[in-house]
Protein backbone atom coordinates (compact mmCIF):
# COMPACT_ATOMS: atom_id res chain seq x y z
CA UNK A 1 0.00 0.00 0.00
CA UNK A 2 0.85 3.12 -1.23
CA UNK A 3 2.32 6.01 1.71
CA UNK A 4 -0.24 8.99 2.18
CA UNK A 5 1.26 12.31 3.15
CA UNK A 6 0.00 15.60 4.69
CA UNK A 7 2.95 17.49 2.41
CA UNK A 8 2.78 16.86 -1.69
CA UNK A 9 4.59 18.25 -4.65
CA UNK A 10 5.52 17.21 -8.22
CA UNK A 11 8.82 18.43 -9.35
CA UNK A 12 6.59 20.02 -12.01
CA UNK A 13 5.49 22.49 -9.37
CA UNK A 14 8.72 22.73 -7.64
CA UNK A 15 10.21 24.12 -11.45
CA UNK A 16 7.34 26.50 -11.42
CA UNK A 17 8.64 28.06 -8.69
CA UNK A 18 12.09 28.21 -9.40
CA UNK A 19 10.97 30.02 -12.58
CA UNK A 20 9.05 32.16 -11.18
CA UNK A 21 12.32 33.09 -8.73
CA UNK A 22 9.83 32.01 -5.64
CA UNK A 23 11.28 28.63 -4.68
CA UNK A 24 12.56 28.27 -0.98
CA UNK A 25 16.58 26.51 -1.50
CA UNK A 26 18.53 25.60 1.78
CA UNK A 27 21.44 23.60 1.73
CA UNK A 28 21.44 20.61 3.78
CA UNK A 29 23.92 21.61 6.45
CA UNK A 30 20.76 24.10 7.36
CA UNK A 31 18.21 21.56 6.51
CA UNK A 32 19.38 19.84 9.88
CA UNK A 33 18.03 22.83 12.01
CA UNK A 34 15.33 23.35 9.76
CA UNK A 35 13.43 19.63 10.51
CA UNK A 36 15.08 19.77 14.47
CA UNK A 37 13.54 23.18 14.73
CA UNK A 38 10.18 22.91 12.95
CA UNK A 39 9.51 19.08 12.10
CA UNK A 40 9.15 17.12 9.33
CA UNK A 41 5.71 18.24 7.99
CA UNK A 42 6.34 22.08 8.52
CA UNK A 43 9.89 21.91 7.19
CA UNK A 44 8.11 20.15 3.53
CA UNK A 45 6.08 22.69 3.56
CA UNK A 46 8.59 25.54 3.85
CA UNK A 47 11.34 24.08 1.74
CA UNK A 48 11.30 22.96 -2.04
CA UNK A 49 15.28 21.88 -2.43
CA UNK A 50 18.04 21.14 -0.82
CA UNK A 51 21.36 21.13 -2.18
CA UNK A 52 23.97 18.29 -1.34
CA UNK A 53 27.70 18.61 -2.19
CA UNK A 54 30.81 16.62 -1.95
CA UNK A 55 34.41 17.41 -2.95
CA UNK A 56 36.08 13.70 -2.51
CA UNK A 57 38.62 11.15 -4.35
CA UNK A 58 36.97 9.53 -6.41
CA UNK A 59 38.86 7.18 -8.50
CA UNK A 60 36.16 5.56 -10.94
CA UNK A 61 36.08 8.97 -13.09
CA UNK A 62 37.54 9.50 -16.38
CA UNK A 63 37.56 11.16 -19.58
CA UNK A 64 35.79 9.71 -23.15
CA UNK A 65 37.16 12.02 -26.18
CA UNK A 66 37.41 12.34 -29.36
CA UNK A 67 40.31 13.59 -31.42
CA UNK A 68 39.16 14.24 -34.67
CA UNK A 69 40.03 13.74 -37.95
CA UNK A 70 42.76 15.32 -40.89
CA UNK A 71 43.47 13.78 -43.84
CA UNK A 72 44.80 10.91 -44.49
CA UNK A 73 42.39 9.71 -41.78
CA UNK A 74 43.25 7.46 -38.54
CA UNK A 75 41.92 4.54 -36.41
CA UNK A 76 43.41 4.59 -33.32
CA UNK A 77 44.87 1.81 -31.48
CA UNK A 78 47.02 3.24 -28.96
CA UNK A 79 46.78 6.93 -27.30
CA UNK A 80 48.62 9.07 -25.28
CA UNK A 81 47.88 12.49 -23.45
CA UNK A 82 51.14 13.92 -21.90
CA UNK A 83 52.33 10.30 -21.98
CA UNK A 84 49.62 9.04 -20.02
CA UNK A 85 48.00 5.94 -21.57
CA UNK A 86 44.26 5.71 -22.59
CA UNK A 87 42.57 3.13 -23.71
CA UNK A 88 41.68 3.14 -27.54
CA UNK A 89 39.83 -0.04 -28.15
CA UNK A 90 36.31 2.08 -29.31
CA UNK A 91 35.80 3.75 -32.93
CA UNK A 92 38.00 4.78 -35.10
CA UNK A 93 39.15 8.34 -33.03
CA UNK A 94 37.59 7.60 -29.59
CA UNK A 95 39.41 7.01 -26.63
CA UNK A 96 39.14 7.11 -22.33
CA UNK A 97 41.11 8.37 -20.01
CA UNK A 98 40.86 7.54 -16.38
CA UNK A 99 41.84 9.51 -13.58
CA UNK A 100 43.96 6.79 -12.39
CA UNK A 101 46.25 5.58 -14.94
CA UNK A 102 50.16 6.87 -14.31
CA UNK A 103 52.27 8.19 -16.98
CA UNK A 104 53.56 5.53 -18.81
CA UNK A 105 57.27 6.22 -17.69
CA UNK A 106 56.14 6.79 -13.57
CA UNK A 107 58.47 4.21 -12.09
CA UNK A 108 55.62 3.48 -10.00
CA UNK A 109 56.42 1.22 -6.71
CA UNK A 110 59.75 0.74 -7.69
CA UNK A 111 61.35 2.82 -4.89
CA UNK A 112 58.68 2.72 -2.42
CA UNK A 113 56.67 4.73 -1.58
CA UNK A 114 55.97 5.77 -4.93
CA UNK A 115 55.18 9.31 -5.90
CA UNK A 116 53.00 8.72 -8.79
CA UNK A 117 53.32 12.29 -9.63
CA UNK A 118 50.98 12.86 -12.64
CA UNK A 119 48.68 10.91 -14.17
CA UNK A 120 45.11 10.75 -15.71
CA UNK A 121 43.44 13.00 -13.28
CA UNK A 122 46.56 15.61 -13.76
CA UNK A 123 45.48 15.23 -17.49
CA UNK A 124 42.21 16.12 -16.89
CA UNK A 125 42.08 18.57 -14.59
CA UNK A 126 44.93 20.55 -16.63
CA UNK A 127 42.76 20.08 -20.12
CA UNK A 128 39.71 22.02 -17.77
CA UNK A 129 41.94 24.96 -16.68
CA UNK A 130 42.61 25.34 -21.00
CA UNK A 131 45.92 24.26 -20.50
CA UNK A 132 47.25 22.50 -23.37
CA UNK A 133 48.59 18.49 -23.71
CA UNK A 134 50.56 16.83 -25.81
CA UNK A 135 48.26 14.36 -27.87
CA UNK A 136 50.43 11.01 -29.17
CA UNK A 137 48.26 8.42 -31.02
CA UNK A 138 49.29 5.21 -33.17
CA UNK A 139 47.42 3.02 -36.23
CA UNK A 140 48.23 0.20 -37.52
CA UNK A 141 46.67 1.32 -40.80
CA UNK A 142 44.09 0.18 -42.82
CA UNK A 143 42.19 0.60 -46.30
CA UNK A 144 39.97 3.41 -44.47
CA UNK A 145 42.14 4.27 -42.11
CA UNK A 146 45.81 4.68 -43.96
CA UNK A 147 47.46 6.94 -41.72
CA UNK A 148 49.85 5.53 -38.43
CA UNK A 149 50.45 8.50 -36.43
CA UNK A 150 49.88 11.62 -34.57
CA UNK A 151 51.71 13.61 -32.73
CA UNK A 152 50.42 17.54 -31.65
CA UNK A 153 50.12 19.56 -28.94
CA UNK A 154 45.69 20.02 -28.11
CA UNK A 155 43.54 21.87 -25.61
CA UNK A 156 39.95 21.49 -25.00
CA UNK A 157 39.06 23.50 -27.84
CA UNK A 158 40.49 21.14 -30.17
CA UNK A 159 38.59 18.15 -29.35
CA UNK A 160 35.30 17.43 -31.17
CA UNK A 161 33.63 15.86 -28.08
CA UNK A 162 34.65 16.12 -24.21
CA UNK A 163 32.87 14.28 -21.51
CA UNK A 164 33.35 13.30 -18.28
CA UNK A 165 32.07 9.77 -17.68
CA UNK A 166 32.40 8.40 -14.03
CA UNK A 167 31.41 4.92 -13.76
CA UNK A 168 31.75 5.18 -9.79
CA UNK A 169 31.09 8.51 -7.78
CA UNK A 170 29.44 9.45 -4.44
CA UNK A 171 29.78 6.27 -2.72
CA UNK A 172 26.33 5.94 0.16
CA UNK A 173 29.01 5.57 2.74
CA UNK A 174 32.12 4.22 3.13
CA UNK A 175 34.99 2.58 5.34
CA UNK A 176 37.01 4.21 8.08
CA UNK A 177 40.74 2.99 7.62
CA UNK A 178 43.00 2.15 10.19
CA UNK A 179 46.18 0.47 10.26
CA UNK A 180 46.67 -2.48 13.27
CA UNK A 181 49.89 -3.50 12.08
CA UNK A 182 53.50 -2.33 13.00
CA UNK A 183 54.46 -0.65 9.67
CA UNK A 184 53.16 1.98 7.80
CA UNK A 185 50.75 1.58 4.92
CA UNK A 186 50.09 3.43 2.12
CA UNK A 187 46.47 2.81 0.62
CA UNK A 188 44.04 4.54 -1.65
CA UNK A 189 42.28 6.11 2.08
CA UNK A 190 45.90 7.89 2.33
CA UNK A 191 49.36 6.83 4.10
CA UNK A 192 48.08 4.91 7.69
CA UNK A 193 50.37 4.96 10.52
CA UNK A 194 50.87 1.56 12.55
CA UNK A 195 49.33 0.69 15.62
CA UNK A 196 45.98 2.71 14.88
CA UNK A 197 48.06 6.54 14.85
CA UNK A 198 45.21 7.64 12.54
CA UNK A 199 41.99 6.97 11.14
CA UNK A 200 41.15 8.53 7.51
CA UNK A 201 37.50 8.75 6.26
CA UNK A 202 36.47 9.83 2.86
CA UNK A 203 32.25 11.46 3.31
CA UNK A 204 31.30 14.67 2.79
CA UNK A 205 28.49 13.32 5.90
CA UNK A 206 25.00 15.71 6.32
CA UNK A 207 26.17 16.87 2.95
CA UNK A 208 26.62 13.77 0.91
CA UNK A 209 23.99 13.52 -1.54
CA UNK A 210 23.26 9.75 -1.05
CA UNK A 211 22.82 10.68 2.91
CA UNK A 212 19.63 12.76 2.43
CA UNK A 213 18.27 10.10 -0.37
CA UNK A 214 19.10 7.29 1.29
CA UNK A 215 16.41 5.20 -0.97
CA UNK A 216 17.34 7.01 -4.25
CA UNK A 217 13.16 8.44 -4.19
CA UNK A 218 14.45 11.27 -5.86
CA UNK A 219 17.31 10.42 -7.51
CA UNK A 220 17.51 8.36 -10.65
CA UNK A 221 18.62 8.23 -14.50
CA UNK A 222 17.99 11.39 -15.73
CA UNK A 223 18.68 13.38 -12.41
CA UNK A 224 20.55 16.71 -13.16
CA UNK A 225 23.58 17.56 -11.30
CA UNK A 226 25.93 19.95 -10.55
CA UNK A 227 29.48 18.06 -11.79
CA UNK A 228 32.72 19.90 -11.87
CA UNK A 229 30.96 22.87 -11.75
CA UNK A 230 28.88 22.22 -14.76
CA UNK A 231 25.87 20.93 -15.52
CA UNK A 232 25.65 17.28 -15.95
CA UNK A 233 23.02 13.90 -15.31
CA UNK A 234 23.10 10.70 -13.33
CA UNK A 235 23.26 8.18 -16.09
CA UNK A 236 22.38 5.34 -13.32
CA UNK A 237 24.03 3.10 -10.50
CA UNK A 238 27.63 2.84 -10.10
CA UNK A 239 29.82 -0.22 -10.06
CA UNK A 240 29.48 -2.12 -6.84
CA UNK A 241 26.26 -0.31 -6.58
CA UNK A 242 24.71 -2.41 -3.57
CA UNK A 243 20.95 -1.85 -3.17
CA UNK A 244 19.96 -3.70 -0.28
CA UNK A 245 22.84 -2.69 2.57
CA UNK A 246 22.24 -3.28 6.65
CA UNK A 247 20.79 0.15 7.68
CA UNK A 248 20.29 2.33 10.70
CA UNK A 249 16.63 3.47 12.30
CA UNK A 250 17.23 6.76 9.91
CA UNK A 251 17.61 4.38 6.78
CA UNK A 252 21.32 5.30 6.77
CA UNK A 253 23.57 2.21 5.09
CA UNK A 254 25.90 0.76 7.36
CA UNK A 255 28.35 0.03 4.97
CA UNK A 256 29.57 0.72 1.99
CA UNK A 257 26.46 0.66 -0.65
CA UNK A 258 24.75 2.97 -2.94
CA UNK A 259 26.87 4.72 -6.11
CA UNK A 260 26.10 6.89 -8.89
CA UNK A 261 27.50 6.51 -12.64
CA UNK A 262 28.03 10.29 -13.81
CA UNK A 263 28.31 12.27 -17.08
CA UNK A 264 29.01 16.31 -17.86
CA UNK A 265 30.99 17.93 -20.70
CA UNK A 266 34.21 18.94 -19.74
CA UNK A 267 32.93 22.57 -21.53
CA UNK A 268 31.66 24.78 -18.94
CA UNK A 269 33.07 22.83 -16.03
CA UNK A 270 35.88 24.52 -13.12
CA UNK A 271 39.14 23.39 -12.52
CA UNK A 272 38.82 24.54 -8.97
CA UNK A 273 36.09 21.30 -8.37
CA UNK A 274 38.38 19.18 -9.94
CA UNK A 275 42.39 18.50 -8.96
CA UNK A 276 44.18 15.74 -9.93
CA UNK A 277 45.57 13.92 -6.70
CA UNK A 278 49.06 12.00 -6.17
CA UNK A 279 48.84 9.21 -3.45
CA UNK A 280 51.83 8.31 -2.26
CA UNK A 281 52.84 4.47 -2.67
CA UNK A 282 49.41 4.16 -3.61
CA UNK A 283 48.62 5.88 -7.31
CA UNK A 284 47.10 8.58 -8.98
CA UNK A 285 43.97 9.74 -8.79
CA UNK A 286 40.89 12.82 -8.91
CA UNK A 287 38.78 14.86 -6.16
CA UNK A 288 35.40 15.25 -7.76
CA UNK A 289 33.01 17.81 -7.12
CA UNK A 290 29.36 16.69 -7.21
CA UNK A 291 26.27 18.38 -5.67
CA UNK A 292 22.96 16.87 -6.66
CA UNK A 293 19.54 18.41 -5.87
CA UNK A 294 16.77 16.95 -3.68
CA UNK A 295 13.36 18.18 -4.29
CA UNK A 296 11.33 18.02 -1.09
CA UNK A 297 8.30 16.38 -2.15
CA UNK A 298 6.46 15.18 1.14
CA UNK A 299 7.70 15.12 4.77
CA UNK A 300 9.18 11.83 4.21
CA UNK A 301 11.85 13.49 1.76
CA UNK A 302 11.90 16.19 4.63
CA UNK A 303 13.07 14.02 7.47
CA UNK A 304 15.86 11.92 4.94
CA UNK A 305 17.19 15.56 4.12
CA UNK A 306 17.14 16.39 7.86
CA UNK A 307 20.10 13.97 8.66
CA UNK A 308 22.52 14.92 10.80
CA UNK A 309 26.14 13.68 11.17
CA UNK A 310 25.14 12.46 14.21
CA UNK A 311 22.66 10.40 12.50
CA UNK A 312 25.65 8.85 10.74
CA UNK A 313 27.44 5.68 11.28
CA UNK A 314 30.63 4.71 9.55
CA UNK A 315 32.30 1.38 9.80
CA UNK A 316 35.95 1.14 11.25
CA UNK A 317 38.13 -1.30 9.33
CA UNK A 318 42.13 -2.24 9.88
CA UNK A 319 43.25 -1.83 6.16
CA UNK A 320 46.72 -3.02 7.40
CA UNK A 321 45.91 -7.16 7.20
CA UNK A 322 41.98 -7.25 7.42
CA UNK A 323 41.12 -5.22 4.09
CA UNK A 324 43.90 -5.71 1.71
CA UNK A 325 43.05 -9.68 2.69
CA UNK A 326 39.49 -9.97 2.10
CA UNK A 327 38.41 -10.32 5.94
CA UNK A 328 34.86 -8.26 6.35
CA UNK A 329 35.46 -7.35 10.04
CA UNK A 330 34.15 -4.11 11.46
CA UNK A 331 36.15 -3.14 14.64
CA UNK A 332 33.11 -0.17 15.34
CA UNK A 333 30.59 1.87 13.65
CA UNK A 334 31.47 5.66 14.35
CA UNK A 335 29.50 8.56 13.57
CA UNK A 336 30.44 11.05 11.41
CA UNK A 337 30.28 13.83 14.44
CA UNK A 338 32.80 11.76 15.96
CA UNK A 339 35.06 12.13 13.41
CA UNK A 340 34.83 15.71 12.47
CA UNK A 341 35.92 16.08 15.93
CA UNK A 342 39.10 15.04 15.37
CA UNK A 343 39.76 12.07 17.46
CA UNK A 344 37.69 8.86 17.49
CA UNK A 345 38.30 6.21 20.29
CA UNK A 346 38.53 1.97 19.46
CA UNK A 347 39.19 -0.61 22.21
CA UNK A 348 40.20 2.41 24.46
CA UNK A 349 42.75 4.04 22.33
CA UNK A 350 42.27 7.50 21.06
CA UNK A 351 42.82 7.76 17.67
CA UNK A 352 43.37 10.78 15.23
CA UNK A 353 40.89 11.66 12.81
CA UNK A 354 41.97 12.91 8.72
CA UNK A 355 39.26 13.80 6.34
CA UNK A 356 40.24 12.58 2.65
CA UNK A 357 37.01 14.79 1.57
CA UNK A 358 36.78 18.67 2.02
CA UNK A 359 34.24 19.61 4.31
CA UNK A 360 34.13 23.19 3.45
CA UNK A 361 34.39 22.50 -0.26
CA UNK A 362 31.84 20.09 -0.20
CA UNK A 363 29.50 23.02 1.03
CA UNK A 364 30.41 25.47 -1.36
CA UNK A 365 29.68 22.99 -3.88
CA UNK A 366 26.50 22.90 -2.30
CA UNK A 367 25.94 26.46 -2.27
CA UNK A 368 26.81 26.95 -5.73
CA UNK A 369 23.58 24.68 -7.01
CA UNK A 370 21.69 26.79 -4.62
CA UNK A 371 23.16 29.93 -6.29
CA UNK A 372 21.94 28.10 -9.72
CA UNK A 373 18.63 27.33 -8.68
CA UNK A 374 17.76 30.65 -6.93
CA UNK A 375 18.66 32.12 -9.79
CA UNK A 376 16.64 30.25 -12.21
CA UNK A 377 19.81 28.96 -14.01
CA UNK A 378 18.95 24.86 -12.96
CA UNK A 379 15.81 23.27 -13.20
CA UNK A 380 15.21 20.06 -11.46
CA UNK A 381 14.92 16.53 -13.68
CA UNK A 382 12.42 13.93 -13.66
CA UNK A 383 14.64 10.88 -13.48
CA UNK A 384 13.28 8.53 -16.42
CA UNK A 385 14.26 5.20 -14.60
CA UNK A 386 14.74 4.27 -10.82
CA UNK A 387 17.86 3.21 -9.17
CA UNK A 388 17.08 0.03 -6.99
CA UNK A 389 17.45 0.87 -3.31
CA UNK A 390 15.67 -0.78 -0.67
Amino acid sequence: MAKTFEVNKTIKEINDRIKKGKAVVVNAEEMVEIVRSKGKVEAAKEIDVVTTGTFSPMCSSGMMFNIGQVPPLIKTSQVWLNNVPCYAGVAAVDSYIGVTEPSEDDPLNKVHPGRFAYGGGHVIEDLIAGKTVRLKAKGYGTDCYPRREIEKDISLKDLPNAVMMNPRNCYQNYNCAVNMTSRTIYTYMGPLKPNQRNANFATAGQLSPLFNDPYLKTIGMGTRIFLCGAQGYVIGSGTQHVKAPQRNERGIPLTPSGTLMLKADLEGMDPRYFRGLSFPGYGCTASVGVGIPIPVLNEEMAWFTGVSDADIQMPVKDYGYDYPNGVGQVLAHVTMEELKSGEITINGKDIPTVPMTSYVMSLEIADKLKSWIEKGEFLLSEPVDKIESE
